[in-house]
């Protein structure tokens, strides 16, 4: 049965934050509103059932600060060239490359300023100065930043308009926009599942998936493969578990969210995952499943990858001497390339090998693919007949066994544990070594963000926050942990945010995503069935 977002009670309330961003957000203090600007901002929130068991809270804070604006920042010389659209762009130097482009920019006849950027201390990073940045003008106008911005490009200088309500400053007044769903499993009849679509190589919208599915609500979830150069676009970059079936190997060590389908058991989890392929007296080390072999996005997998074994993220690591599982869930296609790829049937027996690798896989049939070095032992092993046997473990953060959970998204970093704001950007990769501006980008300043979490009563939340717009300026990282921790999260990891950042209603996106082509594929999402 179906019900639409109003076919019960609206309730709407208006609440007084009772604090600031800055610290671990008290019991009291969470019926008091968001911990986010100066205390007294108006703040309304809205409740909708849309189902039995199944909430949308739409929270609306703060209000326009006349004290923001537009201004123009002017990126680092010997900047990136990520294609992903959420890559922040090399905004933050040390002071002695920062004064040297502001007298760059002065000898131009720019009136360049050079600004400090500090960022919050959170759990395994100490925050404080990150670099300088440096800027030109502040103009309420967007239309007058942006003539600037052209003059600034016209010089030669790379650079772009930003809005100073992004910067993510504690005196800021909004305002902010927050929906959250909320799932009683005490209440709930339906289905809570995550979705990849058709195939896993292929990207989807949340619209997309949520209408396939009949869902009556849904967020996009973890990250995934964006750019071809990356992998195979819409691979979950990370740990990817549907229906009980582990289709994506984990990011080893970034925290998870796990589920079931009854929303009765659901947490944040951190695991590891290994894998083996064994046959005819051999056994040889697994890679990966379902992605492009040699190219391992966001890090994190064995110990010869380059250029770290650990999670890196937005980071493609390499690996040119891999094994890798596929199964018919990967796409039309395996990947195709130099190397060797065994193709096995439902009893595991070789039915075909193929060299160069690469090609469609017959109903009910799994491959293994080998490069490099590994090709020569998988060409070894799999003799036509032969049976191989494909298998692979999760283990959790400490190390020993661990069942694989009916459902799971990637993220990170993770939020809050135990009730209480726990912000994990250096474990989790966000924190690149030698290139503060990433940090900056990502985790310091707003951006839309998905917050997956579990309050004290075990109910399961599902939040966006719209960001990079005037009317909502978006969460930084350790803004999102408080925020979670004020909305009753007892557990909570971030989720894929940016572009990414999508909520579903009955088959209309009720949020604003924030890239200027609409919304966007993502590589699965957290649906709610009726």
């Amino acid at each position: 049965m179906r019900f639409g977002p109003r076919k019960f009670a609206v309730v709407a309330a208006i609440a007084l934050v009772a604090g600031t961003v800055g610290g671990p957000t008290a019991a009291a203090d969470r019926d008091h509103g968001l911990p986010l600007g100066p205390r007294g901002l108006p703040e309304t929130r809205t409740v909708e059932t849309l189902q039995p068991g199944v909430t949308l809270t739409t929270i609306v804070r703060g209000e326009s600060d006349p004290a923001d604006g537009w201004t123009v920042e002017v990126a680092v010389p010997g900047g990136g060239d990520d294609p992903d659209p959420d890559a922040p762009p090399t905004a933050v130097a040390d002071r002695a490359h920062a004064d040297a482009l502001a007298g760059a920019l002065s000898g131009k006849g720019f009136a360049a300023r050079v600004e400090d950027v500090t960022t919050a201390a959170v759990a395994d990073f100490a925050g404080g100065s990150l670099g300088f940045r440096v800027r030109i003008g502040l103009d309420a106008d967007k239309a007058a930043a942006n003539t600037l911005l052209t003059r600034v490009r016209a010089a030669g200088f790379t650079a772009s308009a930003v809005f100073t309500g992004w910067d993510g400053a504690s005196t800021d007044r909004g305002p902010w926009r927050v929906q959250v769903l909320t799932i009683d499993p005490k209440k709930f009849r339906g289905d809570l599942v995550g979705d990849f679509g058709p195939d896993i190589e292929r990207r989807e919208t949340t619209s997309v998936l949520a209408r396939a599915r009949n869902a009556s609500a849904g967020v996009n979830a973890g990250f995934f493969v964006l750019d071809p150069a990356a992998g195979a676009p819409g691979d979950p970059a990370g740990l990817g578990v549907y229906d009980g079936r582990l289709l994506s190997e984990s990011t080893n060590g970034r925290p998870v969210f796990t589920f079931t389908a009854d929303a009765r058991h659901a947490g944040v989890d951190r695991y590891s995952w290994t894998g083996k392929v064994s046959g005819r007296g051999t056994t040889l080390p697994l890679d990966g499943i379902n992605r492009v072999p040699g190219l391992v996005r966001n890090c994190g997998g064995t110990h010869d990858d380059r250029p770290t074994s650990h999670p890196l993220h937005d980071t493609t690591c390499t690996d040119p001497d891999e094994l890798v599982a596929f199964t018919a869930d990967y796409g039309t296609e395996t990947p195709s390339g130099p190397g060797v790829e065994a193709v096995l049937d439902r009893q595991g027996r070789v039915t075909e090998v193929r060299e160069p690798r690469g090609g469609a896989l017959p109903v009910g049939a799994r491959s293994v693919q080998g490069t490099g070095t590994d090709a020569a032992a998988l060409r070894a092993m799999a003799v036509p007949g032969a049976r191989l046997a494909v298998s692979g473990h999760l283990t959790d953060e400490r190390g020993r066994p661990a069942r694989i959970p009916q459902m799971a998204a990637n993220g990170g970093p993770e939020l809050v544990r135990d009730g209480r704001p726990h912000v994990t950007p250096q474990a989790d990769g966000m924190v690149r070594p030698g290139d503060p501006s990433f940090y900056y980008g990502w985790a310091a300043k707003r951006n839309p963000r998905t917050i997956a979490g579990v309050d004290g009563h075990g109910r399961i939340m599902l939040a966006t926050v719209d960001g990079r717009a005037v009317d909502s300026l978006g969460l930084s990282i350790a803004e999102s942990a408080a925020v979670a921790d004020s909305l009753g999260m007892e557990s909570a990891v971030n989720l894929d945010g940016g572009g990414s950042t999508t909520m579903v209603v009955d088959d209309k996106v009720i949020n604003h995503p924030s890239d200027a082509t609409g919304e966007r594929p993502v590589g699965d999402a957290i649906l709610v069935l009726p």
